[in-house]
């Protein structure tokens, strides 16, 4: 493409993105896409930011940007659903996309011609996540005792009986899932006209994309495409022992919820929760990081809270 071309837009897709007072994060992923080779139809932002950044409508003349400040409780799932209100009327399909992803520099485009070639059974389409699979789970995932109990599937994106889903890593070829992650993720509207994000799923959000796809996915097909490449840029650095307790708990508490929901098997859940501490304080010995007490302690609460608490799950 010569220099003084625009990039093409592609078929109507509207990108919802949350974001939450990461200001550098959100400039990089607009500048990100205004380099891309297909643009898509229009930029959703949902910002909970304890300052707005409504000049981002300015700064990136090349996107049609739809800027809303969220008032709500800040929450992932809770800010994807207020962005679907915002969805122009033509688009065909839409897109989630965290504030920390990158993508490369053909990815929207390779994406636009997977889903002009394929069948109608597939629903949501998943980008490449470029970085290898770097399992951190328990010694008993990869053992043939794991599967038999029902507790773990070794396949790239599986959910096993237990609730535990198998991560994705980065895939050579288009690849069928169970479940995907919202990082970067394309839906046909039609899919988004019937499901929403769970509202149980508030603050950090944990599984709710694992809750959302994995309950669309058993009417439809979902598919990781291996060319529509991004680089996830995590931040979660200076974390606090408060945060980890609370994680612990939202672990036991999220998972359980996920597990009843889909009608998927509770007494495997709890014993895969019931390793997944152990594991936890295995690290902490191995890894010498102290804070991983914490995330222990919350495991510990959740299950007690679970188990001998009638409202754990409100």
């Amino acid at each position: 493409m010569a220099n003084n071309q625009s990039p093409l837009k592609g078929p109507e897709c509207s990108f919802i993105v949350p974001t939450r007072n990461r200001p550098k994060d959100i400039r990089a992923l607009l500048r990100n896409l205004s380099g891309q080779t297909v643009l898509p139809a229009q930029v959703i932002i949902i910002d909970a930011s304890d300052a707005p950044h409504e000049e981002l409508k300015r700064e990136f003349p090349r996107l049609e940007i739809s800027y809303h400040v969220f008032e709500g409780e800040p929450s992932a799932a809770a800010q994807r659903n207020a962005g679907l209100a915002h969805v122009k009327p033509d688009a065909e399909w839409i897109g989630f996309v965290d504030d920390d992803i990158l993508f490369e520099k053909d990815a929207l485009a390779h994406m636009q011609a997977f889903w002009c070639r394929i069948p109608d059974e597939v629903c949501g389409a998943a980008f490449n996540l470029k970085e290898p699979c770097t399992d951190h789970g328990w010694g008993l995932k990869k053992s043939g005792l794991a599967g038999r109990l029902g507790l773990y599937r070794g396949e790239a994106g599986a959910v096993a009986p237990s609730g535990w889903h198998t991560r994705i890593g980065t895939v050579d070829e288009n690849t069928v899932v169970e479940w995907v992650s919202t990082s970067a993720v394309v839906w046909r509207r039609a899919v988004l006209d019937k499901y929403h994000f769970d509202a149980f799923f508030k603050g950090y959000s944990y599984l709710e994309d694992l809750d959302f796809s994995y309950g669309a996915g058993r009417n439809c097909q979902l598919v990781v495409v291996a060319d529509a490449m991004f680089q996830h840029c995590h931040h979660h650095e200076n974390l606090s022992s408060d945060w980890y307790n609370v994680f612990g708990q939202m672990e036991v508490r999220n998972r359980l919820y996920f597990v009843r929901k889909h009608g998927l098997s509770v007494w495997r859940c709890y014993l895969g929760l019931c390793i997944r501490f152990g594991q936890t304080l295995m690290e902490v010995v191995a890894k010498r990081q102290l804070l991983l007490l914490y995330r222990a302690k919350g495991n510990l609460l959740g299950l007690w809270k679970s188990l001998f608490m009638s409202n754990s799950n409100e």
